[in-house]
């Protein structure tokens, strides 16, 4: 096909085209009838003896049209089969319509890839807002394994929503109020231990409310006071009654002076969010990941007082025993905003959030990266922000637990209280420590810098992938063998695939090789390869629909695949010049779908392994 055919700029471009032209054969003959429209949808084949494309419109035509689906397959057939495009098509089945492309229009469609900065993913979204809420650690408490599924799922949501033309507005929701700031405080004019506080600060605050719990239960037991048994929640241990120990007392006495502005409380409270703050962003950023925003719920709480106020005034909140709840609908309790005591509660944080992101960004769509136990909770939030008169797309999304195994070899959730689950850093050091093992193990040449280097990519990657590549609704058994594999679907796997792609370049490079500017398909290896390079887009598409990063890890390691196959079928650097040119540049395309891919799951790649 020459340059100068008539030819669609992309996939999609064709894909649309031929769709349009299905459609109008189909009203040419049947005019008026409102069960057609105004295009045919052409989805990718599912193997490839079925083409490129598939057609089976016909089949949910037929009964409206009074039609049989093979008779519609067969004008759809011949709206398209002359098509510039169009290699073949024909009819299959009870009435699917295949359709086979051009190899030289493929060859094309790479090439327009290879020239487009945004790596051939449409820019669907452009002009609109997404608002991503990820991660959200405690102030005075270090980061442990349950933080890592939102933060690894929410920065790969993050950049694959740019990768598709939205704003992003990635936001930290801190938490960093509450009850447990009352008991840090006196326990902080109590205990400290500065010398301890100046070598691991949240190391010392952790320690100081472990103590305070620990004395303030000691000193209830002494005084024989009656308990409730959910005393030492933070959420809900104001509520313990009248009988207070001296300690709870002061605590609750500094947490009101700390409400009402009180100067040294809130320099003391400044102090915690600030080296916690520090100490996060070290883990953040041996992560890879950034937040445009970092808002506590203390950011939200002058907020609060007037807003249950006015969620009153409009009759989408009630009074309720001395308290003030939002009734849901379909749920089995009302969202309670405003506790008999005056003190409010997540979900009342949650509203006023929303009305900030409302206003501030007018996003299309808001996710809130967090567990499936929540579910309740953000079904509650959601409808009475619907009440409130906010109509963006607001989304849970939710994700299963990780699980470690136990001593006897179970895999379990475990809990940071009993130790069984690692802190964060202390996981990513697990990680980064089995990799570089593992480099010096398969490739004794490396460096001990390079060796560090893979360590840090491989370890951290391979953390990760094991979580992106599960649907996120899944608990996860983390297994570190496994995790780190050169084998199955796992990011070494990839990495290295990326790693081997490199290798042939550089050696093609060292030999003077030339490297073509386009492909040229003559082998059906090639094509194979060169049509699932052109699938990349509704990858990444699929995942910003669906907020599933697992479906962008199942393209890119079905492309890895390939090219293996693609090496045991043709030869690269032992063609004939021709071929050898056109195939390093199709390896090329591969290497760097491989690599823009895994940056969107906020994975790196080496460049040796």
């Amino acid at each position: 096909m020459s340059s100068s055919t008539v030819m669609p700029m992309s996939l999609s471009a064709a894909c649309a085209e031929l769709g349009r032209r299905a459609a109008q054969a189909l009203s040419d003959k049947f005019p008026g009838n409102a069960a057609i429209p105004t295009e045919l949808s052409l989805l990718p084949a599912s193997k490839p003896e079925f083409g490129d494309l598939q057609v089976n419109s016909c089949l949910q035509l037929a009964k409206p049209l009074g039609q049989k689906p093979r008779d519609l397959a067969q004008l759809v057939l011949s709206s398209i089969a002359e098509h510039p495009v169009v290699a073949k098509a024909e009819i299959a089945g009870p009435g699917y319509v295949n359709v086979f492309l051009k190899d030289e229009f493929l060859a094309h469609c790479l090439g327009q890839i290879a020239r487009d900065s945004h790596h051939g993913v449409e820019q669907l979204h452009a002009g609109k807002c997404v608002v991503v809420d990820y991660s959200s650690p405690n102030i005075a408490k270090p980061m442990h394994i349950g933080h890592i599924r939102s933060t690894i799922i929410g920065d790969a949501l993050k950049r694959v929503f740019a990768a598709v033309g939205y704003r992003v507005v990635a936001d930290n929701h801190l938490g960093d109020w509450g009850t447990q700031f009352g008991k840090l405080i006196v326990a902080y004019r109590l205990w400290l231990d500065e010398a301890a506080f100046a070598r691991d600060p949240i190391g010392e605050l952790v320690r100081l409310y472990q103590k305070f719990v620990t004395d303030e239960k000691a000193q209830a037991d002494s005084l024989k006071l009656q308990r409730p048994t959910h005393a030492g929640d933070d959420e809900d241990d104001d509520d313990a009654g009248a009988q207070v120990t001296p300690l709870l007392a002061s605590a609750r006495a500094e947490l009101a002076k700390l409400q009402q502005g009180d100067e040294e409380n809130l320099r003391l409270w400044k102090r915690f969010v600030t080296v916690s703050l520090a100490e996060f962003d070290k883990t953040y950023a041996r992560l890879g990941v950034s937040f445009d925003t970092v808002y506590g719920e203390s950011h939200y709480h002058p907020r609060l007082a007037s807003l249950v106020e006015e969620l009153l005034q409009k009759g989408i909140a009630e009074q309720s025993r001395g308290a003030v709840v939002c009734n849901v609908d379909g749920a089995p309790a009302p969202l309670l905003i405003r506790k008999a005591d005056g003190s409010f509660l997540y979900g009342t944080t949650d509203l006023a959030t929303i009305e900030q992101r409302m206003r501030d960004y007018q996003p299309e769509r808001v996710l809130y990266v967090v567990g499936i136990p929540q579910q309740l909770h953000f079904q509650q939030v959601f409808f009475v922000a619907r009440k409130m008169g906010f109509d963006s797309s607001l989304e849970h999304i939710s994700f299963g637990s990780m699980r470690f195994k136990d001593q006897d070899g179970n895999y379990a959730t475990g809990s940071t209280r009993k130790g069984n689950v690692p802190l964060l850093d202390e996981f990513l050091d697990m990680a980064t420590e089995h990799a570089a093992a593992a480099a010096k193990q398969k490739n004794a040449e490396l460096s001990d810098e390079e060796v560090a280097e893979v360590a840090r990519v491989v370890g951290i990657g391979a953390i990760k992938y094991n979580d992106l590549s599960r649907d996120r609704s899944q608990d996860i058994n983390f297994d570190i063998e496994k995790a780190l594999s050169l084998e199955g679907n796992t990011a070494p796997y990839m990495q290295y695939a990326y790693a081997r792609l490199r290798s042939i370049a550089r050696r093609a490079a060292t030999e003077g090789m030339a490297t073509a500017d386009a492909v040229t398909i003559t082998e059906p290896a090639e094509r194979r390869l060169v049509r699932r390079l052109l699938d990349f887009s509704a990858a990444v598409e699929t995942v910003a629909r669906t907020a599933r990063p697992h479906h962008l890890c199942e393209y890119l390691f079905d492309l890895a695949g390939v090219v293996s196959n693609f090496y045991n079928e043709v030869p690269v650097l032992k063609a004939e010049p021709t071929a050898r040119a056109s195939r390093l540049w199709l390896l090329d395309q591969v290497a760097q779908t491989l690599r823009h891919g895994l940056s969107l799951l906020g994975i790196s790649v080496p460049e040796r392994m």
